[in-house]
């Protein structure tokens, strides 16, 4: 096999989420995802640093979609608005990727150490996100409490996306979210718990 494979990234994503599948995660070895990729383990270190990473390659690619977002966004945009336009983003790069997005969060869920990666890829992107809206000039307190809550909205709706059938979309779904937690900030919405007059004469 020449130097140049075809796809090599994409083809080594997908055996490793099939073996993590099949096998588990702690079992699979990089030896087998190569050869299950029909590459070497050679290409597979130039391509990610360890079998862990293959889950989390597009973290880098997420960050830099939302804070571009966030930073993109108008001057007028008030911060949990520009936060919504880091989620459009978001929620755009994992449109057309729901069975994909199930598996990967299923071999995450399955394992601590894995689960202990997600919330540390969530906690970078909010410090990020948190970052580029204090470049828009919004001040502390409120650009972490913008950043967190964008986080929370997306960590909420992604895991409501995977685990329903892919209809609504994420970016709905996400903009459901984020329409819901403005509600209950509110004082409203379903999850307010405020409490409701009682029924009855």
């Amino acid at each position: 096999m020449g130097r140049w494979e075809p796809n090599a990234r994409g083809r080594l994503e997908q055996a490793a989420l099939e073996l993590y599948v099949e096998r588990g995660y702690v079992q699979t070895t990089v030896a087998e995802i190569a050869a299950r990729a029909g590459l070497t383990e050679r290409t597979f270190f130039r391509h990610f640093a360890d079998k862990r990473e293959v889950l989390f390659g597009g973290a880098g690619t997420l960050r830099e979609l939302m804070v571009g977002a966030a930073t993109d966004a108008p001057d007028s945009a008030a911060p949990i608005d520009a936060v919504a336009a880091a989620l459009r983003a978001a929620g755009a790069m994992f449109e057309e990727r729901h069975d994909g997005a199930r598996l990967r969060q299923s071999v995450i869920a399955a394992n601590a150490e894995l689960q202990e990666r997600e919330l540390i890829k969530l906690a970078s992107l909010g410090a990020a996100l948190a970052e580029a809206l204090r470049g828009r000039g919004v001040g502390d307190p409120a650009a972490g409490l913008a950043a967190e809550a964008g986080i929370a909205v997306f960590r909420i709706g992604f895991e409501q996306w995977i685990n329903g059938p892919g209809e609504p979309s994420i970016t709905q779904v996400l903009e459901a979210s984020l329409a819901e937690l403005k509600a209950v900030l509110a004082g409203g919405g379903s999850g307010s718990g405020a409490r409701r007059p009682p029924h009855g004469p």
